[in-house]
C-alpha cells in the first residue's frame, strides 16, 4: 500500500506523466472484463459483444461458456448474425461453412470443401473465459500473454476486515447476493471512470431523488486537505487501484473536508442527516469503482466501465449484500427489485451517465487533455491516470478493420 499522491495543492495539468493513459481511447488489454451476466446466456445459445473494440462471440454448451473470435478469417463476416452448430463443439459461419472449434478457433472444416488444405492451418482466436457473482467475464488480451491472473486480480479488494468497523460486503464472498443492470453510455470509458469516484462531482446529486429520501446534508464536495487523502495499492499479483479516504484514519486525523458552505455565492448543502460514516470511493484496474457502504451501511456498489469502442462503453451497476439465509436474500431481493434498482440506478445514477457524456465532445478528438484546467479536487483523478499508465497489464490498439493502409508509392 503506497500512500503517493499529494492533495493539498493543485494537480500538474501537463499529462506527459501519464501519456499512455491518453493513448487509451479502446480500453486496456491483458485485463478481465464482464461480457454479459450469466443468466443471460442460456445452454446452447449463441450471444455477442464488443469489448475494447474486439467482436466476440459467446456460447454455453454443456454448462461451459466459450468465447471466439465475432468474425470469420474466410471474409470476415460477423458469425453472430447468425450462427450454426451442426455438431457439439463447433460453431459454423452461415456464408460460406467455415467451421471452429469452440475450444481452440481452429478451422475444422469448410462444409462445401471438406478436403480443402486450408482446413487446420487456419484461424480465429479464442478468449479464457471464467464465471463468478452471476456474470460471465472474459480475458481480453494478447493471444501470447500466458495464462491469465485470478479473476480476483481485477477486481476491487475486501478492504475491511468482518468484524471492523465499516465492513461491507464483497462481490467474490460466496454469501454475498448480487444484484444489477448492464447498459450503453455514450461517452469514452476513460470519462466514464473519472466520474465515477471524483470528490467534487457530487454537485450533480444534489437534486437527487435518493438524496431528498435520505435527507442527507450532501457536501458541495470533499476538499483533500492531507498528502493521505488518496491510498494507492500497487502490490504485485494484487488488485492495483487508488481510495480516497473519505473516513478519519485510526488516529483520528480527516484526509478530506466535506464543503458545507460557498461563501461567494452564498450555496449551502441542504439537508438534516450527516453522509452514513464508512463511505468511502475507490477505482481500481481495468476500471472498476467500489463504493462501500452505499446504498446502505453493510451493502456495496460497483460499477464497472468496459470500452465498447473509443466513444461508447458498457455501464454496469451492481449492489452486492451479504446474504447469510435464504430469508435474508429474500428480503435483500425484494428491496432492489422495488425500490433500489430505480432509486440508484436511475433516480442517482442516471446523473452521471449526463455528466459523462455532456463531457465526451470536448475529450473525443483528444484535445481535452491539453484543454483542461484541473484543480486540486482532481488530484486523484491524476493519481487514477497514472496508475493506470504506470501499471494496466497493456493499452488496447484501435481494431485492424480501422488500421490505416499504406500510401502507395508514385512511380
Amino acid at each position: 500500500m503506497n500512500a503517493s499522491i499529494s492533495n493539498n495543492r493543485p494537480a500538474a495539468t501537463g499529462h506527459s506523466s501519464y501519456a499512455p493513459y491518453i493513448k487509451a481511447r479502446w480500453g486496456l488489454k491483458n485485463h478481465w472484463f464482464p461480457a454479459l451476466f450469466s443468466e443471460e446466456l442460456k445452454e446452447g445459445e449463441f450471444d455477442a459483444t464488443t469489448l475494447c473494440g474486439e467482436p466476440i462471440l459467446l456460447r454455453r454448451e454443456a454448462g461451459q461458456v466459450h468465447a471466439l473470435e465475432d468474425r470469420c478469417c474466410h471474409r470476415g463476416v460477423p458469425l453472430s448474425k447468425k450462427p450454426y452448430c451442426f455438431k457439439e463443439g463447433t460453431v459454423t459461419c452461415w456464408y460460406h461453412g467455415y467451421t471452429y472449434g469452440l475450444g481452440d478457433g481452429e478451422l475444422k472444416t469448410i462444409i462445401g470443401s471438406p478436403d480443402d488444405p486450408l482446413i487446420g492451418n487456419a484461424s480465429i482466436k479464442t478468449y479464457p473465459v471464467t464465471e463468478a457473482a452471476g456474470m460471465i467475464f472474459v480475458f481480453v488480451g494478447d493471444a501470447d500473454f500466458g495464462e491469465p491472473p485470478p479473476l480476483s486480480h481485477d477486481l476491487p479488494p475486501q478492504l475491511r476486515a468482518a468484524g471492523e468497523d465499516h465492513y461491507c460486503a464483497h462481490l467474490l464472498n460466496p454469501n454475498t447476493t448480487v444484484r444489477g443492470i448492464r447498459r450503453q453510455g455514450a461517452a469514452n470509458w476513460r470519462l466514464a471512470s473519472e466520474n465515477g469516484f471524483d470528490p467534487g462531482h457530487v454537485l450533480v446529486h444534489q437534486d437527487s431523488p435518493w438524496v431528498y429520501a435520505q435527507d442527507w446534508a450532501l457536501p458541495l464536495g470533499f476538499r483533500p486537505v492531507t498528502e493521505h487523502a488518496t491510498t494507492t495499492f500497487v502490490e504485485n499479483n494484487a488488485p492495483r487501484g487508488i481510495l480516497n479516504e473519505y473516513v478519519p484514519g485510526a488516529d483520528g486525523v480527516a484526509h478530506y473536508e466535506p464543503v458545507m458552505h460557498n461563501e461567494m455565492l452564498d450555496v449551502s448543502a441542504f439537508g438534516g442527516q450527516n453522509v452514513p460514516a464508512g463511505l468511502r470511493t475507490s477505482m481500481w484496474l481495468p476500471g472498476v469503482l467500489l463504493v462501500e457502504n452505499a446504498p446502505y451501511p453493510g451493502m456495496s456498489m460497483y460499477e464497472m466501465y468496459v470500452p465498447i469502442d473509443d466513444q461508447t462503453y458498457q455501464y454496469w451497476e451492481l449492489i452486492a449484500c451479504e446474504t447469510p439465509t435464504p430469508e435474508d436474500e429474500t428480503a435483500f431481493v425484494d428491496q432492489y427489485e422495488n425500490y433500489l434498482k430505480k432509486a440508484m440506478f436511475n433516480d442517482f445514477n442516471d446523473q452521471d451517465l449526463v455528466a459523462r457524456d455532456a463531457m465526451q465532445p470536448f475529450y473525443a478528438q483528444d484535445a481535452g487533455w491539453s484543454a483542461e484546467q484541473l484543480c486540486s479536487l482532481d488530484a486523484v483523478i491524476i493519481g487514477w491516470r497514472k496508475l493506470v499508465a504506470g501499471y494496466a497489464r497493456g493499452i488496447q490498439s484501435p481494431p485492424k478493420e480501422l488500421s490505416r493502409p499504406r500510401k502507395s508509392r508514385t512511380l
